[in-house]
């Protein structure tokens, strides 16, 4: 195998970390790469969904939570440090020079990074469950020169946490709603692993997947990347309210 790199990066402010999110992606990425982080408390919703729809607005903004829009489909989910983001790109021919599935390539990952935690997942619908209950979201986001596939992995937060903040499913159903499951943390499942423990599972899957890696920082390009998308998006509060872009 080839390998692959993890980028090592953090920022304090959740809309930097979904900019860099989208930045590895757009800048072209030669080969598989690997981003683990975390967000301080808030709602994420995906690119073309409704606010009103799936998120308890007043609550939000009662107790200070940021909601926020990313760039890929897939439903809304609740961020803070008790769940874990993984974030998995790759160019746009896989490694042996046929069309990838990144929602696969993503979901073996995650299937062996929480066997390795001890429990036993299985791939439902749009996500990895352990028994009824969903343990990851998955989301995907695809340009011509590459695909990225992003998880949440809840280590510790509780579900009634997530459903203070997600109405529930509306009694009109439309395509871009979010499908409301039941959830619980690995801490829900009596795995009272820390973040490092769950971290350290993720990255021997990457490694039996992909390849050894290597670690690294930001490249240029992904910096320059970061800044464009926060001007033109993530800093800007329309994009978050309402999907538009600044010029």
């Amino acid at each position: 195998m080839t390998g692959h790199s993890e980028v090592v990066a953090s920022f304090d402010d959740p809309a930097d970390n979904l900019a860099f999110d989208e930045a590895l992606l757009r800048a072209a990425p030669e080969a598989p790469i690997l981003w683990i982080w975390r967000n301080t408390a808030c709602v994420v919703v995906g690119r073309g969904q409704k606010i009103e729809r799936e998120v308890k607005v007043d609550v939000c903004a009662s107790d200070g939570v940021p909601v926020l829009r990313r760039a890929s489909g897939g439903g809304t989910v609740f961020h803070d440090p008790g769940n874990l983001n993984i974030t998995l790109v790759l160019p746009g021919l896989g490694l042996s020079k046929e069309p990838v599935k990144p929602l696969e390539a993503l979901g073996e990952l995650m299937s062996a990074a929480v066997s390795e935690l001890g429990l036993p997942p299985r791939i439902g619908d749009r996500g990895l469950f352990v028994g009824d209950s969903k343990l990851c979201g998955f989301a995907v986001f695809r340009t011509r020169t590459g695909l990225l596939a992003h998880s949440t992995l809840l280590v510790s937060t509780a579900a009634e946490r997530v459903g203070r903040y997600l109405t529930a499913a509306p009694p009109d159903p439309r395509p871009l709603d979010s499908h409301r499951s039941q959830v619980a943390s690995l801490a829900d499942h009596g795995l009272r692993k820390g973040v490092a423990d769950v971290t350290a599972a993720v990255r021997k899957a990457a490694a039996a997947q992909l390849g050894e890696p290597a670690t690294r920082k930001p490249s240029a390009s992904e910096r320059e990347w970061h800044r464009s998308l926060l001007h033109t998006r993530y800093h800007y509060p329309a994009w978050h309210s309402e999907g538009a872009q600044r010029k």
